[in-house]
């Protein structure tokens, strides 16, 4: 990265429709696009939401919380999920996103289980998008579906403060699972265009 404030480079990346990830080898911060794009919509009922998952959620089985502990959260996120399946944040992109938060621009939503930390996830926030850059659960601790809880949370939170726009970057499984779907990368760009511009999205903190 150059000598500009990293912070703003990144806020300029996700407004114009690219997102920072790391090489799991190097460690090098790139930036990317994708087209297809993924979102969630967050229209009412968009959301997938099963029986059982509603019924967790609905339960208070975990206590959710908003910006308590951001750092522990990317720091679950980052770790690897197996010797193929890398983690692309890297130290120097989670202390990328620390300061983002401490900025007010990043957040995260956490799932607990008494004390435990169970499950969680984190993006940025920008006017009224919301970029979605991972999320965790921890089911050998009690936190089966706890991230998925947190989602449903996080939606309804969105949508709650006059949010547009809930970007998740690349499609899988587990996201178009519960509802995620692909647009083009021209359509992204015209959503994001009025979502970072969206004057009446509050704060999620």
């Amino acid at each position: 990265m150059s000598s500009q404030d990293p912070v703003e480079i990144v806020l300029n990346a996700y407004r114009d429709g690219a997102f920072p990830m790391a090489d799991p080898e190097s460690g090098e911060i790139e930036f990317f696009s994708s087209d297809p794009r993924c979102i969630v919509p967050l229209e009412i009922g968009a959301l997938k939401v099963s029986k059982s998952l509603n019924r967790v959620y609905r339960s208070g089985k975990f206590k959710i919380e908003f910006n308590t502990a951001f750092a522990r959260v990317i720091a679950a996120c980052a770790q690897d999920r197996t010797d193929e399946n890398r983690t692309w944040i890297s130290s120097d992109l989670a202390k990328l996103y620390t300061l983002l938060h401490e900025r007010g621009h990043a957040h995260s939503v956490e799932a607990w289980l008494g004390d435990a930390l169970v499950g969680g996830l984190y993006g940025v926030a920008i006017g009224g998008a919301f970029f979605g850059e991972s999320m965790f659960s921890r089911p050998l601790e009690g936190g089966r579906d706890a991230s998925k809880v947190c989602l449903i949370t996080l939606v309804n939170r969105l949508r709650a403060r006059g949010f547009q726009l809930l970007d998740c970057q690349y499609a899988n499984p587990h996201m178009l699972s519960l509802g995620a779907v692909e647009i083009s990368a021209n359509e992204y760009m015209q959503r994001l265009a009025a979502a970072v511009e969206a004057k009446g999205a509050q704060a999620l903190g």
